[in-house]
């Protein structure tokens, strides 16, 4: 018999009332009722109510200890009366009359609680996330995330898919964000790069032969926190299959999303085959190419209205005639809104950084007329036009924005979600997907003033290959794909190039010489000339499905043990200094100015 434990503290019931069981767990609260003492023991799988006599020889040591100190009892089970059963616990209706204790390990005064779930400041939690990761909340986060993780993989190998693993230590890539560098002793001055992703790789084993690959990928990218995202390093389900088009890849992976999200949650899935949304069509409705269609507010293109001359509002007309943009959101129905509604959206517009939204009211008496600070500047004909245009009624209240294209599209989208939250429309016992397609092949960058890739520069572009017009690069769109889930990007993916000839007139676009690609990308280019397969793939991040099966909006909250803002690991003390024997032998010395 294992010396610690006879059972567990989820699995007691009615069935052990009489016997005798061994239980070793921590000591989560105790309830002090003068001649009785009541402990609550928890361990991995649940919680046990033990209760012990003050006339017991064992009563001051429990007396005495503090709370997640680890005990060991020995006690036999009774059964609870009526009036105290715990119907929240899953041994609520038995409890452990104590007969002997050992204490195992004591435990410090905490320095926060792991009884109850109150909020604390996020440093403490970090530094102390060994405290934190007992808590029911947190523990319960990354049990889910473990059986996420296992239902995928199973779910992959149903799909005809292979695991296999790529290398960790590998070459720097020019794209995409900074690499972690790992310098080489056996090569000094040289360095090894941990992988952003396992793009190359995975392109590899399909020029390898291999038909359908499959892996829960460490990625490594030294970049800003944010809600959605980790600093320094996060996990994904990578994928790549050969001799497929962008709807076989489609088809997988609405399949596996659709079983992973019913089995897992509650939540309705709003359309189970996946909308497929042009990038241009989403930057104009939704402001962004990460929507979230719970949200039933759409943007509207409303330029040409502020060309007629029965539309008196001066400012947004000359900035139109300068080729600016005005877009509109409409609310429904918002007529008895109080004016504070419509000011604190435009107060807050300010705060983001944009000139604030212009807003009225439609309303009618005799006549259809505009309610609102720049009401006045509209005629009835105009407004019937803006009604049919946006499908908008008499009661509903439009936000207009007028500006740069890309400026306008960044604070409506942000206005789309904020006025959404504001009015309480969006259905959160929902996931909504959809596939964001025709990405453009490039872009033009304002800082260097060049064509860029705006997206994967391995990916395939759209159309006759043959017959592309590289004098008009914008108008190229590629096979590009993005997944999106309540406006989390999950993934990006894309039917990749897997021809030679065609990726150097592509990078020479983008300003890459052939011995440029030939340089950087020398393992790829090199496999592609010897026979590689049309192939494609994606790789949705785990880390954000959890988060968002589990409910949560900060992705540190179904991660074991994240780093905080400035990429640091406070319960580890990482980055730390290392000693200078190690530097010498890897060939490094520090030169390191101090403020």
């Amino acid at each position: 018999m294992n010396k610690y434990r006879t059972h567990n503290c989820s699995e007691i019931g009615e069935k052990e009332i009489g016997k005798v069981v061994h239980l070793s767990g921590w000591l989560h609260r105790k309830r002090d009722h003068g001649n009785l003492l009541f402990i609550d023991l928890r361990d991995h799988y649940g919680v046990t109510q033990c209760v012990i006599e003050n006339n017991s020889t064992f009563f001051p040591i429990l007396e005495r200890s503090k709370p997640e100190s680890v005990i060991k009892i020995i006690g036999k089970v009774i059964k609870r009366s009526s009036e105290t059963e715990n119907p929240d616990l899953k041994t609520g209706k038995i409890e452990i009359s104590v007969q002997s204790v050992e204490i195992l390990s004591n435990a410090k005064e905490l320095p926060l609680p792991v009884f109850g779930e109150q909020d604390y400041p996020e440093d403490i939690r970090l530094k102390y996330r060994f405290l934190d990761l007992r808590r029911d909340e947190m523990h319960k986060n990354i049990i889910l995330r473990s059986k996420v993780i296992s239902f995928i993989r199973s779910e992959m190998l149903k799909l005809g898919f292979l695991e296999y693993q790529t290398p960790i230590l590998t070459s720097s890539s020019p794209e995409g964000a900074r690499d972690f560098l790992v310098p080489s002793r056996l090569n000094p001055g040289k360095f090894y790069a941990l992988p952003q992703a396992p793009q190359q790789f995975k392109q590899l084993i399909m020029v390898s032969g291999f038909d359908k690959y499959f892996q829960i990928a460490p990625c490594f990218r030294d970049e800003d926190a944010r809600a959605d995202r980790s600093p320094g390093e996060f996990y994904q389900l990578d994928l790549e299959m050969s001799f497929v088009e962008q709807e076989d890849i489609f088809k997988v992976v609405e399949k596996l999303m659709v079983n992973l999200f019913k089995h897992f949650s509650s939540k309705k899935i709003l359309n189970e085959k996946f909308p497929r949304i042009p990038y241009a069509e989403s930057m104009k409705k939704y402001g962004t190419d990460k929507p979230d269609l719970r949200n039933p507010l759409i943007i509207h293109e409303i330029t040409d209205l502020f060309k007629r001359e029965d539309v008196k509002f001066d400012i947004f007309k000359k900035l139109v005639k300068s080729g600016s943009v005005v877009r509109a959101i409409i609310t429904k129905d918002t007529k008895d809104k109080p004016r504070s509604f419509f000011d604190n959206i435009d107060k807050w517009a300010k705060e983001q950084g944009a000139s604030g939204l212009a807003y009225f009211t439609i309303e009618q008496d005799t006549k259809i007329k505009a309610k609102g600070p720049v009401g006045k500047f509209f005629s009835e004909d105009s407004l019937n036009e803006l009604m049919k245009s946006c499908n908008a009624e008499i009661g509903d209240s439009i936000f207009l924005a007028c500006g740069k294209e890309k400026e306008v599209e960044k604070i409506l989208s942000l206005a789309r979600d904020k006025i959404a939250k504001e009015l309480g429309i969006i259905d959160k016992d929902q996931f909504a997907f959809c596939w964001i397609v025709d990405y453009p092949m490039y872009e033009f960058d304002e800082n260097s003033k060049k064509i860029i890739f705006s997206h994967n520069p391995f990916s395939m572009p759209q159309g006759n290959i043959n017959n592309l017009d590289f004098k008009k690069p914008l108008e190229i769109k590629a096979y590009q794909y993005d997944i999106v889930c309540n406006g989390v990007e999950l993934s990006s993916g894309a039917i990749r190039n897997h021809i030679p000839e065609l990726m150097y007139k592509l990078f020479s676009v983008a300003g890459y010489k052939e011995k440029d690609v030939n340089t950087k990308f020398s393992g790829m280019i090199n496999a592609l000339s010897y026979g590689a397969p049309p192939h494609g793939g994606i790789a949705p991040g785990i880390d954000r499905i959890v988060m968002l099966i589990a409910g949560k909006e900060n992705i540190r909250e179904v991660t074991l043990f994240p780093m905080n803002q400035n990429a640091q690991d406070l319960m580890m003390q990482a980055p730390s200094d290392v000693d200078e024997k190690q530097l010498k032998e890897l060939g490094i010395k520090k030169d390191i100015k101090k403020n």
